[in-house]
């Protein structure tokens, strides 16, 4: 079976989502573009309404989300490497955030990690719970050390019909590099090439 198959033979998908924004300057000079993209995806939530203690059937198989929402973000950078990551995601109303978070583990990140061209930094994250439309800030930070502060950003997306009250919409997002004309210093890229 192939990784497609197994994806939606794991999870009930309902859509697919992505979005990008290029940032040319922030009032400065122009300089070199940042691009951002995230890709979510929505899935039928299997626990909606009622307590269950083994949330194992969201984690097992979450490496095949992690690749595919992994692939999907890094296409839209245009062929320039991730150097930025973060994940999350929303549980609709009739959920809970643990639902979220069931799909998010190590499991989903590892496999976020080599899709998106490998990192060795721990993957920010965000859930909540929340009624379709509402945004979420995913979490950006340097893919290979969590302490470069030129790299600590977000990027928004809200999925218009998304997470309807029986729904979990997961999301990543990647980019190209840190904040246009960060300066305030800390931890930079430098650093990584002295270790």
């Amino acid at each position: 079976m192939n990784e497609e198959k197994e994806l939606y033979a794991a999870y009930d998908i309902r859509c697919w989502y992505t979005a990008s924004q290029e940032v040319l300057h922030e009032g400065g000079a122009r300089g070199d573009t940042l691009i951002k993209a995230a890709a979510a995806v929505v899935i039928r939530n299997p626990f909606v309404g009622k307590f269950v203690a083994d949330l194992s059937s969201l984690t097992k198989p979450s490496a095949l989300l992690g690749v595919a929402l992994g692939k999907r973000a890094a296409a839209q950078l245009g062929g320039r490497p991730v150097l930025s990551y973060g994940k999350g995601g929303i549980a609709g109303i009739n959920g809970e955030q643990e639902h979220v978070v069931a799909c998010v583990t190590t499991i989903f990140g590892d496999a976020l990690r080599q899709a998106v061209g490998g990192g060795e930094a721990w993957i920010s994250s965000a859930s909540k719970t929340a009624v379709a439309g509402t945004q979420i800030d995913i979490p950006l930070a340097h893919k290979d050390e969590l302490y470069i502060r030129a790299h600590y950003d977000a990027m928004t997306i809200a999925v218009p019909d998304s997470p309807r009250p029986d729904e979990i919409m997961i999301c990543v997002a990647v980019a190209t590099g840190g904040r246009v004309h960060e300066r305030v210093g800390g931890k930079s890229i430098n650093d990584l090439s002295k270790k």
